[in-house]
């Protein structure tokens, strides 16, 4: 479908009104700055409301096919929405597990009834996803995934745990990587992976509280929890690859997602406006020569982040190294914005230890919860280093030891 600049400048003025005119008043009460904070009923319910009216409106799965509730068009009408979302500063999409890593799964991999069962649902928020990766015991071995899965006629029985997961205590589905032969020659081969319902008997999630004082996290638990056969993705012992597929998918190394805006953005005009309100030794801080320079270092790394990602979609300007944006974005762009926000933290002085709910924390404590909440981008999809392993093996070629 040829789309015009006239009428993609349209679209994103259409955007832009509805967003002004419907974006929610202050619930008054706190609402998460990313995905990974929503720790409360009222916060899942306000949100989950939210999706589904930016949904009806036709702004979420746009390029999603019309037969599974998308509306068929181009991937820049989504690009356009997410970016007017971001401008108008409006509340986040809540089932971005659903919407970025498994509404994208089943729609490349997925059979025509997992298809029509699951991917209009996830868009209006009817059905929130959670993912079970990471275990305790396991840290960011995810190759070494001790959960079970024993079949048993038409059904699988899941045993064990895992950890890190958002929503967990509200989804009603997770996509689960689980071993179904631990007597596999090479642990890889051992796994599969399920499309598994929470809302069966021994499954348990216990929420996790984090330093923000948030309860974004669960730990779920399954004991002789028992799922439908059926639920099983591709065959026994694919868990591996459909789980690489999926983390391609969370990393956003490959597209088909149907909303980005899963995040507060927090930008570099954000940061300038906090140098020009922070006051010190009687004037603002951007009249400081060496935060000017700071800050500047930092408008050039944001300005690359996002020349990078143009880049990336012509093959021309990154033929020597075709994958190394897509494969390194999401390291680039999560430590970019932990060493942001801990700026902006640091530039409040004595300040900067205060906190959310403190009468004297400069702008309500906002970097500071934003800083402390910079690092659960850092973990998940792959903690920073073993990013920096996926670069240096798959990118720049270099041996493993």
């Amino acid at each position: 479908m040829e789309n015009t600049k006239k009428e993609l400048q349209e679209f994103r003025a259409e955007v832009s009104a509805w967003m002004k005119e419907n974006k929610p008043k202050d619930p008054g009460f706190l609402l998460p700055q990313t995905f990974m904070e929503v720790g409360s009923e009222e916060q899942l319910d306000f949100l989950r409301d939210w999706q589904r009216k930016v949904y009806d409106a036709g702004y979420l799965g746009m390029s999603w096919p019309e037969e599974y509730g998308g509306r068929g068009l181009p991937s820049v009408y989504q690009n356009i929405a997410d970016e007017e979302m971001s401008h108008h500063r409006v509340p986040i999409m809540i089932n971005i597990i659903g919407m970025g890593w498994a509404g994208p799964l089943i729609l490349k991999d997925g059979t025509e009834e997992e298809k029509q069962k699951y991917l209009k649902r996830i868009l209006t928020g009817e059905d929130i996803w959670c993912q079970g990766f990471s275990e305790p015991d396991h840290g960011s071995d995810l190759g070494n995934a001790q959960t079970s899965a024993v079949r048993d006629g038409d059904e699988y029985i899941i045993n064990g745990s895992k950890i890190w997961t958002t929503f967990g205590n509200y989804s009603k589905y997770m996509i689960l990587l689980a071993r179904t032969n631990p007597e596999a020659e090479r642990k890889y081969a051992g796994l599969s992976f399920f499309l598994a319902p929470m809302d069966v008997p021994g499954v348990t999630a216990t929420p996790i509280q984090k330093i923000t004082g948030e309860y974004g996290f669960t730990e779920t638990f399954f004991d002789n929890a028992r799922i439908p056969a059926s639920c099983l993705m591709g065959e026994e012992g694919q868990g591996w690859t459909i789980a690489m597929q999926t983390l391609q998918f969370e990393r956003s190394a490959e597209g088909g997602q149907a909303t980005h805006y899963f995040f507060e953005r927090v930008t570099m005009g954000d940061l300038i406006k906090s140098a020009k309100t922070v006051m010190r030794d009687g004037q603002p801080l951007l009249k400081d020569p060496v935060v000017r320079d700071n800050l500047v270092k930092f408008m050039i790394e944001e300005k690359a982040l996002r020349l990078s990602a143009s880049r990336a979609e012509i093959p021309a300007l990154c033929s020597d190294y075709p994958l190394s944006i897509p494969l390194s974005n999401k390291l680039r762009g999560t430590e970019y914005s932990r060493r942001m926000r801990q700026y902006a933290v640091s530039m409040q002085g004595a300040k900067g230890g205060l906190y959310v709910g403190d009468t004297d924390a400069i702008g309500g404590g906002f970097w500071q919860r934003s800083y402390f909440n910079s690092f659960s981008a850092t973990i998940g999809g792959g903690t920073s280093q073993i990013q920096a392993n996926i670069v240096g093996e798959h990118v720049l070629r270099l041996p493993k030891s």
